[in-house]
């Protein structure tokens, strides 16, 4: 028993200074981090926060504009970067002129201040979410360390679950610690500490991967709750990538639901994961539809059209195509110069192979999910940040680490979801928790 307290207490310390190696790596970058985007998400906050929507505009173009005269750090490949040749005070001016502006023409209501018209900005009137987490950081800490301190909390919540999916998968407490370590690491980290919705999207979206190993390792009342909960918060912050992940989930877990059923096994738990996934994917696109949330259509005339400033394209899926097609093919040119992740997939093969665990379906459904999110916004903008792709890296998060662990010696049939990896090294310190 003593043995046991002791490996659960050097587990907690590992998780703990790497958690604090992270936390004293982001203190280098407390600034610098604003995207376009972040000044919509910051007033949509400070308009929860009770400040009228002019003032907490203002507020919001101060913060944008004083974090882009602080580039973030070269060895840290943020998303976001200095404008060249634009002071602080001209940046000022010019947003605060685009909101004269378009308040004059019309954008008169809503949480977000009038920073374009507002067709564009009822994309961020539907993703709630996130300001209304940043509401308590923003009240006790500010604007800067508020919504650096709401990025730390994102991104430690997102690699402990991580961490804990590793070792409900049945991956060792090393195993875990490197796949805790692995997501703040890799671009994971990266996006969950700018301040936009994409990380608390993927911290949430790494609960729900975690409640679907819970419900494979035969655990579904805990499981269930954790899987509807996060989907249901994740559908607050980001409705499309919660509809895409449910989705790649419930394809992944279904084959072999079917499999099983058509030999004439009993209920699998990949059954009810597949269908509970399936059902939420329809609960999520049926409440976006009856919000009348901008969906498919809007996204596409939104890149088509450069934000709506020219008319709508009466027929906009063939030259969508067409700019999936440029897309792409530029990003598979940036995988041949800089092949980061195509090494990193490669070595997320050599740890599935030979290895049975629960974790195969779930993280290429997670990988399926950054794919699909990418390929409904293929702007070239994008194609240096990691953002909206970001859920590919959970692929490797969750597998490499298994290399660190023996496959299982037997041969033989394992249940489904039984334990795999990591039991020669490290069963005496597992119970019927989920320790660290």
């Amino acid at each position: 028993m003593s043995d046991t307290r002791s490996t659960r207490r050097l587990g907690l310390l590992g998780m703990l200074l790497i958690a604090l190696a992270f936390t004293g790596l982001q203190l280098t970058a407390v600034t610098g981090r604003a995207s376009p985007d972040t000044k919509n998400y910051l007033s949509y906050a400070l308009t929860l926060s009770g400040e009228s929507r002019h003032e907490a505009g203002l507020r919001a173009v101060a913060y944008s504009c004083d974090s882009a005269q602080h580039a973030p750090l070269d060895t840290v490949p943020w998303t976001s970067r200095k404008a060249a040749g634009e002071s602080e005070a001209a940046c000022v001016r010019r947003l605060t002129a685009s909101m004269a502006y378009w308040s004059s023409q019309g954008n008169s209501s809503g949480m977000t201040a009038p920073f374009a018209r507002h067709r564009f900005m009822a994309i961020f009137e539907a993703r709630p979410g996130y300001p209304l987490f940043l509401v308590p950081f923003l009240a006790l800490f500010g604007t800067v360390w508020g919504l650096w301190l709401a990025g730390l909390a994102v991104a430690l919540a997102g690699s402990v679950c991580v961490l804990l999916t590793l070792r409900c998968a049945g991956a060792s407490r090393r195993a875990g610690l490197a796949g805790q370590a692995l997501y703040l690491a890799l671009p994971t980290g990266t996006v969950a500490m700018n301040p936009l919705s994409d990380g608390l999207s993927l911290a949430l979206g790494t609960a729900v991967v975690l409640g679907c190993t819970l419900l494979l390792r035969g655990r579904p009342r805990t499981g269930t709750v954790l899987v509807a909960g996060a989907t249901a918060l994740m559908f607050l912050v980001r409705y499309s990538q919660a509809l895409l992940l449910v989705a790649a989930l419930a394809a992944a877990l279904a084959p072999r639901w079917v499999l099983l059923r058509r030999c004439g096994a009993p209920a699998s738990p990949e059954g009810r994961a597949a269908v509970l996934c399936a059902a939420l994917a329809v609960a999520v696109y049926t409440g976006a539809h009856l919000l009348s949330w901008p969906m498919g259509q809007d996204s596409a005339q939104d890149l088509l059209t450069h934000h709506y400033e020219r008319p709508d394209l009466p027929d906009p899926w063939p030259a969508f195509l067409a700019q999936e097609g440029v897309f792409w093919t530029a990003w598979l040119r940036r995988q041949v110069v800089y092949p980061v992740l195509p090494v990193l997939l490669a070595l997320s093969a050599w740890a599935l192979s030979g290895r049975r665990t629960p974790l195969l379906p779930l993280a290429l459904a997670a990988a399926a999910a950054g794919l699909l999110n990418q390929a409904g916004h293929p702007n070239l903008a994008q194609l240096l940040g990691h953002r909206l792709i970001v859920f590919v890296w959970l692929l490797p998060v969750l597998t490499i680490p298994l290399l660190l662990d023996r496959p299982a010696r037997s041969a033989g049939r394992t249940p489904a979801g039984g334990r795999a990896d990591g039991e020669a090294g490290d069963r005496q310190d597992r119970g019927a928790g989920v320790p660290p």
